[in-house]
């Protein structure tokens, strides 16, 4: 009778054991302050993390992550950095870390974005200043071996989404995005001149939001080369302005007369550099210009970003006359 006592005590005692534990790993706990970001390189064991998560203050104890680990035993945990920002129970803490949630910076690069706007853009992010940034991208030796005239990066930084960590340095983002480039250009089979075509390209995407009207555009900043004419392309006088440090959100009359060689009101041919970085579409129809005689366009009054294309001077005064008029409606 005793013993029979004596088991059912120690199943009551392993039961309750049981029920603490299922409890602990279902109970949030956050011994730290602000933010934690802890990395467990490839290769590191399941006790050495259990040890990394409890000095932190991520988990009460090695023994509670441990114990997680025993109940998930054919998951893998995955390697990299992990950011711990609010309480967990240690079984959400491994599953987190058996997903592979690792901490990144998501960085957004759309189409026709220049290296000011990156460099703002990776400064909000908060992984580096601005400026830091901007020297990086002012040194060309990454795509010199592409485009010896490249007197910038610009051009050259993909549009992409790109993932980055704490350890990602202005350079090494600047290898990434240029990496990506090479990729796209690769991807081309073209053996066209490439300080021209991105240049170009940086131009039609930057004046062409509606996607079928860029090889448009492309033919008439093509036939105006031939021609001799001026390119006349407001964003390249934004993009001068913006080199001056003195472009005050719209474009004035100083800025059309400036001698900037990036002004195409004041330089005919193009502009000795990319004022923007294309993406794919913009590319191709900088390489396959549409077939078109036009050599003007301006907006149509109707907000819908698309252009009106004209062969002569005459009929580019009468639809800029209406864009016009339909601005004061």
């Amino acid at each position: 009778m005793k013993i029979l006592r004596l088991f059912g005590l120690l199943v009551l005692l392993a039961v309750a054991a049981a029920g603490y534990g299922v409890f602990r790993l279902h109970q949030p706990y956050r011994a730290f302050t602000g933010e934690v970001f802890l990395e467990f390189p490839r290769g590191t064991s399941t006790e050495a993390m259990a040890a990394q998560l409890a000095q932190a203050g991520v988990v009460r104890s090695r023994w509670d992550f441990l114990l997680a680990r025993l109940g998930a035993r054919s998951r893998r945990l995955q390697a990299g950095e992990y950011r711990f920002d609010r309480p967990a129970a240690p079984r959400a803490v491994f599953d987190r870390i058996a997903r592979g949630d690792i901490f990144y910076y998501e960085l957004v690069v759309p189409e026709g974005k220049n290296l000011f706007d990156i460099a703002a853009a990776v400064e909000q992010l908060g992984l580096f200043r601005a400026d830091a940034f901007l020297a990086a991208a002012r040194n060309p030796g990454l795509i010199r071996d592409l485009d010896p005239k490249a007197p910038t990066l610009e051009g050259y930084l993909f549009p992409n989404t790109y993932r980055l960590d704490r350890k990602t340095t202005p350079e090494s983002l600047c290898r990434t995005m240029t990496g990506r480039f090479r990729e796209m250009w690769r991807g081309l089979h073209t053996n066209a001149n490439l300080h021209d075509t991105v240049t170009l390209a940086s131009l039609v995407e930057r004046e062409g939001k509606a996607p079928p009207e860029r090889p448009v555009i492309a033919a008439v900043f093509v036939n105006r080369l031939r021609l001799g004419m001026k390119l006349d392309c407001d964003p390249t006088t934004i993009y001068a302005a913006l080199l001056d440090h003195h472009y005050r959100g719209t474009i004035y009359k100083s800025d059309l007369e400036s001698e900037n060689p990036y002004n195409t009101y004041r330089h005919p041919g193009l502009p000795p550099g990319p004022i923007a970085n294309p993406g794919l579409a913009s590319l191709k129809a900088a390489l396959g210009p549409a077939d078109s005689e036009a050599l003007y366009f301006v907006l149509r009054p109707d907000g819908s970003g698309t252009h009106e294309f004209s062969k002569n001077i005459a009929a580019h005064e009468a639809a800029t006359a209406k864009y016009r008029r339909g601005l004061q409606r």
